[in-house]
């Protein structure tokens, strides 16, 4: 990172992903050349992670050749004039990590996942959930990311003061 003073931890990162409306996740295609594609995850612990898609496409095929994925999210982006030099900037929360992508084949594993997803992006729609699951999971595929190692955020915000917030200052 070139600029230290901007690197958060891990704690940082999770909430940057959690707050994220979705985020992006980097796939490799057989012949190598990328695929990154925003998706709705959910994120279950300190590193794993789940999302749902069709049980065809271009995710799944790049899974079953490739499972080493990225992920990046922002949770805040707000263009802003920098307060002491005027500068054109942007105040931002971010964060990356890496991980491994499996297909779940588990029942069980599949339907909790499909279930923390809902309460996520749909909790106020819980009371449908069995029945969906009932029409649908046959047709819908859950892929579970492990983060290899702990993710990275990265901020760049301004105090009401104007200084830009270094590592461990809050506002």
């Amino acid at each position: 990172m070139r600029k230290a003073s901007r690197e958060m931890d891990a704690a940082f990162a999770l909430d940057v992903f959690d707050k994220a409306p979705y985020i992006t996740v980097s796939f490799v295609r057989e012949d190598g050349s990328p695929y990154g594609v925003p998706l709705s995850l959910v994120r279950t612990d300190a590193k794993t992670f789940y999302f749902h898609c069709a049980t065809e496409g271009e995710k799944v095929d790049c899974l079953r050749s490739y499972p080493e994925v990225s992920l990046s999210a922002v949770s805040r982006c707000k263009p802003t004039v920098g307060p002491r030099d005027q500068s054109f900037t942007l105040q931002y929360k971010s964060a990356m990590a890496k991980g491994i992508a499996v297909i779940v084949t588990d029942e069980r594993e599949k339907v909790e996942a499909l279930r923390a997803i809902s309460q996520r992006y749909l909790p106020h729609h819980m009371a449908a959930f069995d029945e969906a699951i009932k029409r649908s999971l046959d047709r819908t595929m859950v892929v579970r990311i492990t983060l290899e190692v702990p993710p990275t955020g990265k901020r760049k915000e301004y105090a009401k003061d104007g200084h830009e917030l270094k590592w461990g200052e809050t506002e």
